[in-house]
């Protein structure tokens, strides 16, 4: 396998991670993140004008294009805290981003939920220890921006998407019995995932913005899941509504 390194451009530019192709100025301060590489590729070459292949190592793709106008970046986190504490971390430090959207899956815990609706994390819980090594005097509640927030809702309603706003579970593991699923349910949780927890606890860690959006592919206690067709069309609802957001207003992020 070939050692990574850090890379320079046709300019002499260096790249300021290994994980990542982009020199600075070639990601967006607003950012998309699904998980899957594949959906990555499929939202920037569907909905951003002018995309452009920034970063492929490791096939974690990442693409620089515009909606309405206005610059907006989409990057692969991978599954699990460990891979978007990563990618997250260095989009936030690296890279100068202010704001990351998830936009991904997850399962439905809450009876009160549908497939196809997409929910909006105020708050992750979780069993990672991903914030283990902030040593804080306490146990951290991760919880996604305001504003942010503020403006997927208003996104949701002006497209008509259904959406809930509460806690996800973000789970260390994908595989549970049934009582965890259970226990997560009956504390509140509406759904579970395996991202935003590392997401929201880099973005308070960095002073930056993020919110975890989640289509819900499957029920957990049911065993309902979406076709494919299904889920192409619940996901298109859920990216046009990050999209929507991301460009709603300045990147500062003000309410």
């Amino acid at each position: 396998m070939p050692q990574e390194n850090h890379k320079t451009d046709e300019k002499g530019r260096r790249t300021p991670t290994i994980h990542n192709q982009a020199c600075n100025g070639d990601i967006a301060p607003v950012v998309l993140m699904p998980g899957d590489p594949v959906r990555a590729e499929y939202i920037a070459c569907r909905y951003l004008d002018g995309a452009r292949l920034v970063s492929n190592v490791r096939r974690i793709c990442a693409y620089t294009g515009s909606y309405r106008g206005k610059p907006v970046s989409v990057m692969a986190s991978g599954m699990g805290a460990g891979s978007m504490g990563i990618y997250s971390h260095e989009l936030y430090d690296c890279y100068g981003v202010e704001q990351i959207i998830r936009v991904g899956s997850a399962g439905g815990l809450s009876p009160q939920l549908s497939l196809g609706d997409v929910v909006i994390g105020l708050a992750s819980s979780t069993d990672s220890g991903y914030a283990d090594h902030l040593k804080l005097p306490g146990t951290l509640a991760p919880c996604a921006d305001f504003g942010l927030i503020n403006r997927t809702v208003a996104a949701a309603r002006e497209l008509s998407v259904p959406v809930k706003v509460g806690m996800l579970f973000s789970g260390a593991a994908f595989h549970y019995g049934q009582d965890v699923f259970e226990a997560w349910r009956d504390i509140g949780a509406l759904a579970v995932e395996m991202e935003s927890a590392a997401l929201y606890t880099n973005a308070a860690r960095l002073g930056k913005k993020a919110v975890a959006l989640c289509t819900i592919s499957d029920m957990i206690f049911t065993e309902e899941h979406l076709s494919p067709e299904e889920r192409e069309v619940s996901f298109g609802n859920m990216i046009r509504m990050a999209l929507e957001a991301a460009v709603s207003q300045e990147i500062d992020g003000r309410v």
